[in-house]
């Protein structure tokens, strides 16, 4: 059998992502309520702070000049979101109640039809889309877009904003409670040295600190780990490569493949499907979602898209168009399975996808990061009201309740065996997956377990079929496509990605060919079986992919990395 990436872990120590505050505490930054992350889940979180503390002028006052704080690593709200969306919008109408009419939000527009198809080389038949995966009466929307708007609602009602400010590490006092983060530097050369426009980070402290961090958040795993939060189940993650296209004529359903380009033998792992969805009248957007417990090291979710739309019924839909915009996530794909046991810690929450609150059946999971930031500000609020201690042991464990009580946890425990049911491969897995849907999720009657996507070894095979040769019309290089990304990242950055250096040779194929930005070359070949990987971290959009297969991604300095718009 070939390696595993778990057995070679990356260089890191606990103490770079947890430790006591540094700076004197005059030169702190104080705030109430601290945020991380400007995504659905942290901008909820805020929104609904900010309705509570203009209702509660006293509440509001006693936490300072600066209330609420949003901290976001990308140049503004929306830069580094990525999905695909098709979004369900009764969490939307809930935060905003009778404020804003759905008629005003950032959609696209209704989805009015739909079809699933299973593709095989040559051509593609209709399915009928399972009970999970029907849209009817949600919204096709640009997740980026509406972060963006999402940010001048908070904004709209006194939330500080502080974007390009990179959270770097979880500040814990007396090692038992959360008072807040460091941020990271800025102005440092590719070694560390300080550069002439050098600004070192700062201790912010708060009465409560949101970890709303998304996919793979850097502190947010540091905390689980810190604080003892592991669920049943280790999170388990995806990789999703998209793109935007401007076409002549326009997409009337939302579409969805599964089957060719991947094989649906057990033995590989290779479990995932693309989505097209219209986005009005002269755009569509197109994607590729692959779970990263696969095991072959040629596998590259990149090429597959690629591969997808040369297929004749992708390719009809894309003739005479141009590609605007690409772009790359990850997507915590665990569900119930993988929650954290609790969703708090002595001053802190954890909310949306870094707490793994994605429902994979149906695609879903910007409706649960809103519905969850929007109980944990009312959790929050409580906890801040007079008498009350917001880091004693339990004073937030309304928010706990709050999840259980809610559509978040009914939705996720009724499909919780569906993701691992695809390790037993495609057909097998679907037939299982069918009886846990057509059960309501009570077969089987006990929780599967997942294992960490890096604990497969690696096959030593290579895909049967080659990728197709960019063309630069249908088809795309990754430099190409990390382009139109807007990758803002500087040459002479520091390096944020950890990796061992030298490694066997198919982990490194591995990394290389996972990688949607080409961040990871093969170097030197030695004698041993070993590569020498070559990393250029300037070209990375901060997928998170590394993070599941051996690596580490750590946060990159603020304001770098992609500039999305439409995706």
């Amino acid at each position: 059998m070939g390696a595993r990436p778990a057995d070679y872990p990356p260089p890191f120590a606990p103490a770079e992502v947890v430790g006591p505050p540094t700076d004197p505490e005059g030169e702190r930054i104080e705030v109430g309520v601290l945020i991380v992350g400007a995504g659905p889940a942290g901008l909820a979180c805020a929104i609904r702070l900010g309705q509570l503390l203009d209702g509660a002028p006293e509440v509001a006052e006693r936490l300072g000049d600066v209330p609420v704080a949003v901290l976001e690593k990308g140049k503004q709200p929306g830069s580094h979101l990525l999905s695909g969306a098709v979004v369900n919008p009764r969490s939307l109408r809930r935060l905003f109640r009778d404020g804003v009419r759905t008629a005003d939000m950032p959609f696209y527009g209704p989805v009015e039809r739909e079809a699933v198809l299973f593709l095989d080389r040559t051509g593609s038949f209709r399915i009928p889309a399972p009970p999970t995966m029907r849209n009817h009466g949600n919204y096709v929307a640009s997740l980026s877009r509406l972060g963006r708007w999402l940010g001048e609602q908070a904004e709209a009602l006194g939330v500080a904003i502080l974007p390009e400010t990179a959270a770097e590490k979880l500040l814990v006092a007396g090692g038992a409670r959360v008072v807040g983060v460091r941020t990271g530097d800025k102005g440092r050369g590719r070694y560390g040295e300080p550069l002439p426009n050098f600004e070192p980070g700062a201790d912010v402290t708060a009465r409560i600190t949101v970890l709303a961090e998304g996919t793979q958040g850097h502190l947010t795993g540091a905390a689980i780990e810190r604080f003892g939060l592991q669920g049943e189940s280790p999170q388990v993650w995806a990789l999703g490569v998209k793109e935007v296209w401007r076409v002549p004529r326009p997409l009337d359903r939302v579409i969805h493949t599964m089957g060719w380009p991947l094989r649906g033998r057990a033995k590989y792992r290779e479990f995932g499907g693309s989505f097209i969805y219209p986005m009005g009248d002269d755009m569509l957007t197109i994607g590729m979602v692959v779970g990263l417990d696969y095991r072959d090291p040629s596998l590259s979710v990149h090429d597959l898209l690629q591969q997808l739309k040369t297929h004749r019924t992708v390719r009809r839909l894309l003739e005479g168009g141009e590609r605007i915009e690409w772009g790359a996530k990850t997507i915590p794909e665990g569900g119930f399975l993988s929650l954290p046991k609790r969703l708090h810690a002595p001053g802190l929450l954890l909310c949306g996808d870094g707490a793994g609150m994605v429902n994979v059946p149906a695609l879903k999971g910007i409706h649960y990061a809103i519905e969850s930031g929007r109980l944990a500000a009312e959790a929050a609020f409580a906890a801040l009201q007079r008498g009350r201690t917001p880091w004693t042991p339990r004073a937030l464990a309304a928010y706990d309740e709050a999840v259980r009580d809610s559509f978040i946890w009914r939705d996720l425990e009724r499909v919780r065996n569906m993701r691992p049911a695809f390790g037993r491969g495609f057909w097998l897995g679907g037939a299982f997956a069918t009886a846990a849907t057509m059960s309501f999720g009570r077969l089987p009657p006990w929780n599967e377990r997942l294992e960490r996507d890096g604990e497969h070894d690696l096959l030593r095979v290579r895909r049967p079929r080659p990728y197709p040769a960019p063309d630069g019309k249908l088809t795309f290089d990754k430099l190409s496509s990390v382009f139109l990304s807007g990758n803002k990242t500087r040459d002479d950055a520091p390096n944020h990605i950890r990796v061992r250096q030298r490694v066997p040779g198919e982990l490194a194929l591995l990394w290389a060919r996972m990688c949607p930005a080409q961040v990871y070359e093969l170097g030197e070949r030695h004698g041993d079986g070993t590569v020498t990987v070559e990393v250029t971290p300037s070209n990375c959009v901060q997928c998170g992919a590394i993070t599941a297969k051996g690596g580490r991604l750590t946060p990159p300095e603020g304001g770098s990395g992609p500039e999305y718009k439409l995706t």
